[in-house]
């Protein structure tokens, strides 16, 4: 007769229990992995051909498909329109509400809705924020033969800004800056690109405009070597050391009041390159795509590949976008309002 040991049998029953723990997590892993085998996951870019935006979604795809329970094909496609908005309104409405589309938007987007609630019809709480790819430090820049010398200059001399849309930081800095200084930014509104508004400013047409640092790294790098380019002031919480004595936006802060804007402008630089889904993907869909997405950014070939297209990596996770989203949102409404009334100036 064999003995009975308590040993064993807790061992057995542990191990039955451990079995059954993990049944759920492969089943689930093995079901995301049969939906996504031979699927098309579509990236939609709300930005044109070109811009630092359509670059960095491109490296993302290329490297993103891998990490993805059963390796499906991610494709880009660029949807310009109303600075993004024209994207993230359909994909909101109308999906797919499945996980195989993913947003990539302007980083005003999830302020839209306070800034311009005539035009958005989406909730930026109820989106799937994937994660970001990096802060940003917005570049306020002109040519060279510009007439303002320096940011205060503006005070006095017209200005001539190239933007792609209200929503972009190109359009909404300048006229915050002319609300609160009584300055002399004109802004452009129609570009498609951000390098169609350098063709713009070589050809004399604008003066200037705002990108973030990456990005006039990664396309113009030579116009900061060759000084084509003058810095007039950097959006961020913190000055970028890679600019060098290029003064800071705060730095122009008259008041606490000021400051308390100008912080709830630059808010979305925090999450300066945001990628969503639409509301309502079943959950192991999007806990994969944001694990993936997370794995990607440590990816030694991802990170090569953006270090030799200029790409600047300070990533963060879906749960870290969300936070802060939800933080935004919860700007005091009187603060809300200052800079809706400065980005409706004209």
């Amino acid at each position: 007769m064999t003995k009975f040991c308590p040993r064993l049998a807790h061992a057995v029953i542990a191990g039955a229990v451990f079995a059954l723990a993990y049944v759920p997590c492969a089943t689930a892993q093995d079901s995301v992995a049969d939906f996504y085998k031979g699927k098309v996951i579509r990236l939609v870019v709300g930005i044109g051909v070109g811009s630092g935006y359509d670059i960095n979604a491109r490296l993302l795809a290329r490297h993103m498909a891998a990490r993805i329970p059963g390796q499906p094909t991610v494709v880009v496609q660029n949807q310009p329109g109303a600075g993004s908005l024209t994207m993230t309104n359909q994909l909101f409405a109308t999906g797919p509400f499945d996980g195989t589309v993913i947003g990539a938007s302007f980083n005003g987007m999830p302020t839209t809705p306070q800034l311009q609630p005539q035009g958005a019809r989406f909730d930026p709480n109820k989106l799937i924020w994937l994660g970001s790819t990096n802060r940003e430090t917005q570049a306020m820049y002109v040519w060279n033969t510009a007439p303002a010398q320096k940011f205060t200059d503006v005070a006095n001399i017209e200005t001539i800004m190239g933007a792609q849309a209200p929503g972009s930081t190109q359009f909404d800095f300048p006229m915050l800056v002319n609300a609160m200084f009584a300055y002399k930014f004109k802004v452009i509104n129609g570009y498609e690109s951000t390098p169609k508004i350098h063709l713009a400013m070589e050809r004399g047409e604008v003066h200037g405009t705002l990108a973030n640092w990456s990005t006039l790294k990664a396309i113009n790098a030579n116009w900061i070597a060759e000084k084509k380019v003058r810095f007039l002031a950097q959006w961020a919480l913190q000055k970028n050391p890679e600019m060098g004595d290029v003064p800071l936006i705060f730095d122009f802060a008259k008041n606490e009041a000021d400051k308390q804007t100008l912080r709830f402008a630059v808010a979305r630089l925090e999450y300066g390159r945001p990628f969503f889904l639409p509301p309502n993907v079943p959950a192991d869909r999007v806990q994969a795509l944001r694990r993936a997405f997370d794995a990607t950014m440590k990816d030694p070939a991802y990170l090569a590949e953006a270090e030799k297209l200029k790409i600047e990596v300070d990533a963060l996770s879906g749960e870290q976008v969300t936070a802060l989203v939800e933080q935004v949102t919860r700007t005091p409404p009187d603060l809300v309002e200052r800079v809706r009334k400065a980005m409706e100036a004209k």
